[in-house]
């Protein structure tokens, strides 16, 4: 399957999932390139990461993410031409 590279902006609006949230990119480290976190005064932290992988395992990845309770999620994903 082809791989493709993307970007996914993760916002927590409350900690109380922070440790799944870290799990679950321990589960995909594979397809992280870069992780920067960025802790704002208002108490809602921002994770963004750089990826490569198929758009499965991205869609794993982002899922799990979505479900978690007090964490907004969103990618983009490149083409490849």
């Amino acid at each position: 399957m082809e791989k493709r590279v993307g970007t996914v902006i993760i916002q927590i609006n409350s900690n109380e999932d922070v440790g799944q949230l870290n799990d679950i990119l321990s589960n995909h480290s594979e397809i992280i390139l870069g992780r920067q976190g960025l802790p704002r005064s208002n108490g809602k932290n921002l994770i963004s990461l750089i990826l490569e992988g198929t758009t499965d395992r991205i869609g794993s990845l982002t899922g799990q993410l979505g479900r978690l309770q007090g964490i907004l999620v969103k990618s983009v994903l490149l083409k490849n031409k």
